[in-house]
């Protein structure tokens, strides 16, 4: 068998292949293919064809590739497993590929480990080995289509080309207008991950069983013992999410089959107003009055957990008010004289600012262009969270403390001298602002003047409402395709702000990269290759760039690949 035989993307892996030849298009479209079969054959109610499609693809050349590039390129790729194990190398990542067999695999024990939760406590991580997470990411390709078919539709956390935008849009869609309902139950699971009952997972999951079973009982390490595991999922495994989702998922449709329709009180039609949003763990129940909640809603959401093995938190699940307002992912919803306003809670922003003191005080002795390089991706990524919401105010508040954190660091480094002095040192004028902490990188501009790394202000980062997303549609059906392709690029044009020669670029490679012919998104990430090299006399003009996926750009040097420049289907 041949080289270019074995790396077919829809035969099984049984040769090694190198690493770097691997046809990734072909593996994206074989996977594809597969997958919008599975959600076709979900959407029928054809059971015995559902499985035998998720055993073809789970045992597929395709799918096999495409698990190890996810765990070998995702944020936990460098962080090994009980077995101290990581594939760096492409040759660990073709022999990785030959290891995923069903027959004979027993997974390893999770190797745990604690992370700071925001009330203070440590939130337990199961890290499984990176053979664990390829085969856990290689189940997740033929449960995911699944999982999302018969999904909630308004669940949104932990499903793709969903966020917590859309979660927080849907509750002002719920709760904004005058005749919208006036009382809140904030749900909270107690230790959801780790007490969803195994029977539950084992009698309901549409998956392999046997795999399923296996890693439920993996047990853990901990301090060198090994720790069953009779009951939850692990925080930290790449399935657990779905499989979250998967326990969760119910509870809209069945409290629409019992609030759904209107109800006859006192001789008049009156509708409950009973809407749902839910967030991973998090979610709200809205009715019409207190005594709804409490005595026919609740009652119905403890059994539906119950049957699960959950259990809701008494601390944290309470009914509010509209008018004494919630808080919801970060943010505050309330209404102040009948509007509706949604703007960053008191306890995000607190955290937030603390989090900055923190960098700040624990670098005293920090150059000041590394300082700014240090803030700069914290203030964006918080001040992007929350721009679409009411966040002028907070975000020009923010700005001001910062600013006091970061002149009590400069006063600080020099304790002998003036405020004059000080201001002339770290703090400088920059068009029409004054008073910007900012330094000198060395480098300076065609006219003469030096060019300056600037802190950035969350004021910067402009108020834009977030579109909803259509509450049926799914990313694995192709009848979504162009939908999900649109918001894909009205998501990276508004990350590419400003950069009016990236995005050029991006739009006329028609958002694709031409290696893999897969859409270049935010979430994938690029480079920008020059088609002829730099030190090959190669220049920065548009018509010698483009654009590729991380891993594409590395097939391009490794295979010394020719790329040539695409053209746009509007030109051909």
């Amino acid at each position: 068998m041949t080289t270019q035989e074995i790396a077919c993307a829809g035969a099984p892996s049984r040769e090694s292949v190198t690493w770097h030849s691997i046809d990734w298009a072909a593996c994206h479209r074989e996977v594809r293919r597969l997958q919008a079969r599975i959600v076709k054959a979900t959407r029928e109610g054809k059971h015995g064809k559902l499985k035998a499609l998720q055993w073809i693809l789970t045992h597929s050349f395709s799918g096999k590739a495409l698990a190890v590039r996810r765990v070998t390129e995702n944020q936990g790729k460098k962080t090994p497993g009980v077995d101290g194990i990581t594939w760096s190398t492409p040759e660990a990542k073709s022999e990785a590929m030959l290891s995923l067999k069903r027959c004979g695999y027993r997974p390893q024990p999770l190797k745990r480990v604690y992370i700071p939760k925001a009330n203070g406590k440590m939130r337990p991580l199961g890290i499984p080995t990176m053979k664990d997470r390829a085969m856990q990411a290689l189940y997740l390709l033929a449960l995911e289509p699944v999982a999302e078919t018969t999904a909630d539709r308004r669940s949104f956390g932990f499903r793709p080309e969903r966020s917590t935008a859309d979660a927080i849009e849907q509750c002002f869609k719920s709760l904004s207008m005058k005749a919208s309902p006036q009382w809140v139950l904030e749900g909270d699971i107690k230790g959801c991950f780790d007490n969803i009952s195994h029977d539950w997972l084992m009698g309901h999951v549409p998956t392999d069983r046997e795999i399923l079973r296996k890693w439920l009982k993996a047990g853990y390490m901990e301090d060198r013992q090994l720790f069953p595991t009779e009951a939850g999922t692990p925080q930290g495994g790449i399935i657990s999410p779905t499989l979250a989702n998967l326990v969760l998922d119910g509870l809209e449709a069945k409290l629409f089959q019992t609030f759904g329709k209107e109800r006859f009180i006192n001789g008049k039609q009156i509708t409950m107003k009973v809407n749902y949003v839910r967030y991973a763990d998090d979610f709200i129940v809205t009715g019409r009055s207190k005594e709804l909640l409490e005595q026919e809603v609740m009652p119905i959401v403890k059994e539906f957990m119950r049957e699960r093995g959950l259990t809701l938190s008494p601390e944290k699940t309470k009914i509010t008010h509209i008018d004494e307002g919630f808080d919801f992912l970060g943010q505050n919803v309330r209404k102040y004289s009948g509007k509706l306003l949604i703007k960053p809670s008191k306890t995000n922003v607190t955290t937030f600012l603390e989090k900055v003191r923190s960098v700040v005080k624990g670098n005293k002795a920090l150059n000041q262009i590394h300082l700014i390089k240090l803030l700069n991706p914290m203030i964006q990524g918080w001040a992007n969270y929350h721009q679409h919401v009411v966040s002028k105010a907070t975000f020009a508040s923010v700005d001001h403390q910062i600013w006091h954190v970061l002149w009590q660091w400069a006063a600080r480094r020099h304790p002998h001298k003036g405020s004059v002095w000080i201001k002339q040192r770290y703090f400088h004028s920059v068009g029409s602002r004054n008073w910007v902490f900012a330094a000198a990188t060395g480098e300076k501009f065609p006219d003469g003047n030096s060019i300056l790394a600037v802190l950035r202000k969350a004021t910067d980062t402009p108020i834009r409402r977030h579109r909803l997303i259509k509450l049926e549609a799914t990313p694995l059906d192709p009848l979504w395709e162009t939908y999900f392709e649109e918001r894909m690029s009205l998501k990276m044009q508004n990350s590419l702000r400003g950069r009016k020669k990236l995005i050029n670029l991006w739009l006329d490679q028609d958002r694709r990269c031409p290696i893999c012919q897969q859409l270049i998104t935010q979430e994938s990430g690029w480079h920008v290759h020059h088609i002829i090299r730099r030190v090959d006399g190669g220049k920065d003009g548009s018509t010698n760039l483009v654009m590729v996926h991380p891993n594409c750009h590395n097939q391009i040097h490794v295979n010394g690949l020719k790329v040539v420049k695409p053209v746009r289907e509007s030109e051909l």
